[in-house]
């Protein structure tokens, strides 16, 4: 297939951050990303209390924001939530939807993920829809079913022309904070798996929807996986908390763009 999607590099930041400490991370990040070409995005999704400030911060700058998780409801008496369009509000682009640890430590189905995703679109958010299978699953050979099932939930609930605007992000729970990666030739394969499943939804989608890979990527591993025919960048953990790493990947992303 045709290689013609821009590269992505986002990052998750999970539950860290002080004011202080952003302030000097968002201001290198947004600086640093300046010099970037267009054709690579850059994003950060920050925990909810600090999208003001990522917000003043980034406001005019290469760098994207989002949040890390949205309600399945539009409003109303869900005490804690944070609806989609509260995030819009503060210039939210992006919201990571059925990351794992939202899967395994508040137990979100593949339904309520599909949910998520739909309440996303519908606030004009991108969502950053994450599978990913277990190393037991992988073991037992069930990780295409295991991804299967979790994406189709997601495009079921799509229409052809919304699966167009979702991004998604492939995260092997084996390697996330870890220190593990699945190796380059392991990820191209979920991810091309990736691909013809949304060729099924539309070949539209599968030819223009982002697939990032997440999962301990380091500056010294982001370039070959980057490089692979449908991995398009990465969802980053740990090392987007420093921006010299963060960085670094992003400058990958810009090699592997160059030689693809």
């Amino acid at each position: 297939m045709a290689k013609q999607r821009a590269k992505l590099v986002v990052g998750n930041w999970k539950m860290h951050g002080r004011l202080a400490d952003n302030k000097v991370l968002l201001q290198a990040v947004s600086q640093g990303a300046g010099s970037l070409p267009e054709a690579v995005g850059v994003g950060v999704c920050v925990p909810c209390p600090y999208l003001a400030q990522a917000q003043v911060l980034l406001n005019g700058s290469r760098v994207a924001w989002g949040v890390q998780d949205v309600s399945a409801h539009e409003q109303g008496a869900f005490t804690g939530e944070v609806a989609a369009e509260m995030a819009v509000e503060f210039g939210a682009s992006y919201a990571i939807v059925g990351h794992s640890e939202r899967r395994a430590y508040h137990l979100e189905s593949a339904e309520l993920v599909a949910t998520k995703t739909l309440r996303a679109l519908e606030a004009g958010l991108t969502p950053i829809v994450c599978v990913g299978e277990t190393l037991e699953q992988r073991e037992a050979g069930e990780t295409e079913s295991v991804i299967g099932m979790q994406i189709d939930a997601v495009l079921t609930k799509l229409s052809p022309d919304q699966a167009l605007r979702i991004v998604i992000a492939y995260e092997p729970v084996w390697a996330i904070g870890t220190g593990k990666t699945a190796t380059a030739e392991q990820a191209q394969a979920v991810h091309a798996f990736l691909r013809a499943r949304l060729a099924a939804k539309s070949e539209a989608a599968a030819a223009g929807v982002v697939l990032l890979y997440g999962g301990s990527v380091k500056p010294d591993n982001a370039e070959q996986l980057f490089r692979q025919q449908d991995i398009d960048g990465g969802l980053i953990g740990g090392a987007s908390l420093k921006h010299i790493d963060f960085l670094a990947i992003c400058q990958a992303a810009v090699a592997a763009n160059a030689v693809r």
